[in-house]
């Protein structure tokens, strides 16, 4: 079998295409492996893995459908695509649950073997689709990819049910061959991952084989194309999720602060990912503990940074609610505590699977008490991996809890990530407390160590590893007087270490590089701003515009308390400021309160991301409203 079909292909700039079936047909699986192997292809790539909520979703329903989509070009992309071209349905209720997406012309392959009246009926059909001509603005394959798939794989003597488990890779190498996707990957995945079950490996490779060779030989697929690599900086890159790259930015704060790194964590959908991850990498000095609940596992955590560690924990929305009273008591202690929250929809279990932006608030002001915290938020699953070095570097060198605001669209997606090189990382300074770090007297003679004592400059605590002479200290959760630490229940006092602990957030605006707004025409009047996963959909949007030939500025929030210094600035320049966020209009509510200007909410709350086209539209209305 070559590894790229001798047909005639026509070029394409870029291709949206998903899969989707049943939660046991291997979609998830399927999406991977041609995201891999357009990866290696070399196109710039992004992926949106939709997941059903319920475990165990009936079978053949629209709860229980899985999708996978992967938009690959041959330029550069920001999101994974509004509308499919290409929709692989394996059965009637993914098509039923996706066929609305679709645009006239969109390329539809149907698996026919489960399109019986009984399976119509789950998925809401009274009457067969593929015959009573509802999807004939469509170029509709009607193909029996499961009865193909087990009649190709009879030789190796599996029951029906294993057999026709294969007609996933039967779908992979069809859509292979319509793409030219190179094939060597995925073959050797395949001879890996079932190394100790040879029939089911060989299964497997039979059927993406015959999948190719069904499209290189059958006449309905008269046409294949080929999507071109995209140019890059030149450099060595992998294909990455943003919950891997989190935990790889992790792992390298670690090494570039010469710290152990503790991840304290109870498993939760989208977060467990991380977990699982990070548990792999015990050669970089990484200990993971998965707790028996949220509570414990940032207690862990907590405990670990005391101890001079890099305490880490992760959790969604649910468990950073659990985690409020240590959070605060973090807060009070002022220790470099990292908390990894990768949102979900809400509120109460809410959309496990889906995604939203909903917890920015919580994570402002979820805390009794005047309890403020570093937030930081990654706008694209590779930038996942800096964040976390960005918020490790504030936690550490400022003593203090951070919030990582992570979301289920960037965990789970993917794309490529330029691997850099180790010393181009920063370098992180722990600055352990030393003899030298004690107070004094009115005399100036030393007097005993003073865990309160602040940095001048930052404000911040000595951080001192118990066990460390002469640097015996107690610390807690009653408030602390300034300096020696002692408790103080002085009203002065508190005053004056409440303000203090705020200060010490507010001058870490000193330490981020100013926003910088993206406006090539430099006559823009009105301003997008955006945080999070919103970056791409936000530019995607924003270059629709342009195109059009009209004016349309950008601006990316990446710190989120404490503000850049030249945010205030930046706002107050246009004469229009819009927010899109996958909430109410969170963000948007604490850039009017502070700043005082009438920025306007764009909002969504359906689980999914915004779409670029919608995005254009809504500010092509801006536009036309100003006008």
């Amino acid at each position: 079998m070559p590894s790229l079909s001798t047909t005639q292909r026509t070029q394409l700039e870029r291709v949206v295409i998903r899969f989707a079936g049943d939660s046991g047909d291997g979609m998830q699986l399927t999406g991977d492996r041609f995201t891999a192997e357009s990866a290696a292809f070399g196109n710039d790539l992004s992926t949106l893995p939709n997941f059903p909520a319920e475990i165990r979703a009936p079978q053949g329903t629209i709860p229980g459908v899985s999708s996978f989509q992967v938009h690959f070009a041959s330029r550069d992309i920001l999101t994974p695509g509004d509308r499919p071209d290409v929709l692989v349905a394996m059965n009637p209720a993914a098509l039923k649950a996706n066929i609305a997406d679709l645009r006239p012309g969109a390329t539809v392959i149907v698996d026919t073997h489960d399109f019986t009246k009984r399976n119509l009926t789950k998925a809401g059909y009274a009457e067969n689709p593929l015959e009573d001509g509802s999807l004939d603005e469509l170029q509709l394959h009607a193909v029996d990819m499961t009865g193909v798939t087990v009649e190709a794989v009879k030789e190796f003597g599996l029951s029906r049910k294993d057999a026709a488990r294969a007609k996933n890779m039967f779908a992979l190498g069809l859509v292979s061959w319509m793409y030219g996707r190179p094939v060597e990957g995925t073959i050797a995945h395949l001879t890996s991952k079932f190394a100790k079950v040879p029939a089911i490996r060989d299964a497997n490779i039979t059927a993406f084989k015959t999948g190719w060779n069904f499209g290189e030989t059958t006449e309905a697929f008269a046409a294949s194309y080929e999507v071109a690599p995209a140019d890059a900086p030149p450099g060595t890159y992998r294909n990455i999720t943003g919950g891997i790259a989190l935990s790889y930015g992790l792992i390298a704060a670690g090494v570039r602060s010469g710290l152990r790194v503790f991840l304290g964590a109870y498993p939760i959908t989208p977060a467990s990912d991380i977990l699982h991850e990070l548990s792999k990498h015990k050669k970089f000095g990484v200990t993971t503990f998965q707790a028996e609940d949220e509570i414990a596992g940032v207690g862990a955590a907590l405990g670990a940074a005391y101890g001079g560690a890099l305490g880490v924990t992760t959790t969604s929305g649910p468990g950073l609610a659990l985690k409020a009273e240590t959070v605060g008591l973090a807060v009070m202690l002022e220790l470099p505590l990292l908390v990894v929250n990768v949102q979900r929809g809400g509120p109460s279990t809410g959309l496990p699977t889906k995604t939203e932006q909903a917890d920015l608030l919580m994570a402002m002001h979820g805390r009794n008490g005047e309890a403020p915290l570093p937030i930081v938020a990654p706008q694209s699953p590779a930038d996942c991996f800096d964040a976390a070095i960005e918020a490790a570097r504030i936690a550490v060198e400022h003593r203090t809890p951070v919030i990582l605001l992570s979301d289920g669209s960037l965990a789970n997606g993917s794309e490529p990530w330029r691997l850099p090189e180790v010393e181009d990382l920063p370098t992180i300074d722990p600055d352990f407390a030393t003899a030298k770090n004690h107070g004094s007297d009115e005399d100036g003679q030393p007097t005993d160590f003073w865990p309160y004592l602040r940095d001048e400059e930052t404000l911040s605590r000595p951080w001192a590893i118990p066990g460390t002479p002469g640097l015996e200290h107690r610390i807690g959760g009653i408030e602390k007087k300034a300096g020696s630490g002692e408790i103080s229940y002085d009203p002065a006092n508190h005053d004056h270490m409440v303000r203090i602990r705020q200060e010490k957030v507010d001058r870490i605006a000193a330490t981020l590089p100013d926003l910088e707004v993206v406006d090539p025409d430099g006559d823009a009047k009105l301003l997008i701003i955006g945080w999070g996963s919103t970056y791409g959909p936000i530019s995607a949007g924003a270059r629709r515009v342009r195109q059009r030939g009209q004016s349309v500025a950008t601006v990316h929030v990446r710190h989120l308390n404490p503000f850049p210094a030249n945010l205030g600035e930046i706002l107050g320049r246009y004469d229009r400021v819009v927010c899109p966020e996958m909430n109410l209009g969170q963000l948007a509510s604490l850039l009017r309160d502070r700043y005082l200007v009438d920025v306007r909410r764009l909002t969504t709350v359906r689980g999914m991301p915004f779409g670029a086209e919608q995005l254009e539209h809504e500010f092509l209305q801006h536009l036309e409203e100003m006008a």
